[in-house]
């Protein structure tokens, strides 16, 4: 475990829950899709109620809030290299439980969020009594070797303002997932749909946010999973390869889908981003950290 700044009060403070640097395909990752991974209630019963009555007040001032389901993020294996004659490929396996919104304003998102961790130095024990959903994002470099990073609206609920990669969340209910109800003898082919849905939903993010089409981008490569210590709000993180020059990317920019949820779009060489971090959420700091060490195995190899 990496960390970086140790403040929890730190925005931009993170960890670097498991980083794989040599970039990880499809094939690579797999999924174990369990309740085993869903939240543990808290004992305290007190505590416990204040999810119910922060999603009461949030729901008043905003009627168009909408509990969606989301993929709750219950730790990962990571199978490195074997280091024999025949190396075999490192592999990733993702713990994902279920959980929704009104859980994640209530404990993560909650000003009494610190009250839900358990003290240890496992994360899946740190956060078991958090809604944690697992969060993506992706570092995308043009042909003429610019990343893109955008700058958040002033209307959205989390970091106003601040500079982010293209992201959001894989989504359950875009695999027709809304409970762990299902035949048993399905659990293969539901960790499977799963997984794929961890590469599809993050070229989703990125088309709809940038409104590049999908065809000029790469398969993404997941390099790994950055934590912001604020709110302990985890994101996976994956490299993609744009076909397109940055001229090109900002005119499809400004007809993006979802390009109400930022108000800039920047082009910009990897050392003109150390200038931005300082006002990038934790968990996107993370995600150019993992980049940056993509980029000296790269160097290395």
């Amino acid at each position: 475990m990496e960390k970086e700044a140790s403040s929890t009060d730190d925005p931009s403070s993170f960890t670097l829950l498991v980083s794989c640097p040599s970039g990880l395909s499809p094939s690579q990752v797999s999924v174990a899709f369990s309740d085993a991974y869903d939240r543990i209630p808290h004992s305290d019963v007190i505590l416990e109620n204040t999810i119910s009555e922060i999603w009461k007040q949030r729901s008043q001032k905003n009627n168009s809030l909408f509990n969606g389901k989301k993929f709750r993020y219950g730790g990962c294996v990571l199978h490195a290299k074997d280091g024999s004659d025949h190396e075999c490929e490192p592999h990733l396996c993702l713990h994902l439980g279920l959980t929704d919104y009104r859980t994640f304003a209530g404990t993560n998102l909650s000003p009494l969020w610190e009250r839900f961790l358990v003290p240890s130095e496992d994360d899946s024990v740190l956060c078991q009594h958090t809604s944690n959903p697992l969060g993506n994002g992706a570092v995308v470099e043009t042909n003429d070797n610019k990343i893109l990073v955008l700058q958040r609206s002033d209307n959205v609920g989390e970091f106003p303002g601040h500079f982010v990669f293209p992201g959001g969340h894989p989504e359950p209910q875009e695999i027709g997932i809304t409970s762990h109800q299902y035949n048993k003898e399905l659990t293969e082919s539901i960790n499977t749909k799963v997984s794929q849905e961890m590469f599809d939903s993050i070229v989703r993010e990125v088309v709809e946010e940038i409104g590049v089409p999908a065809s000029s981008l790469s398969i993404p490569a997941f390099i790994g999973i950055s934590r912001r210590n604020l709110n302990v709000r985890p994101a996976a993180f994956f490299f993609i390869k744009c076909g397109l020059d940055s001229k090109e990317v900002r005119q499809f920019y400004s007809s993006a889908q979802d390009g109400y949820k930022s108000t800039q779009l920047y082009a910009v060489p990897m050392i003109e981003i150390e200038n931005m971090t300082f006002r990038m959420p934790g968990c996107h700091r993370g995600g150019f950290a993992l980049y940056k060490l993509m980029v000296d195995t790269r160097k290395i190899t």
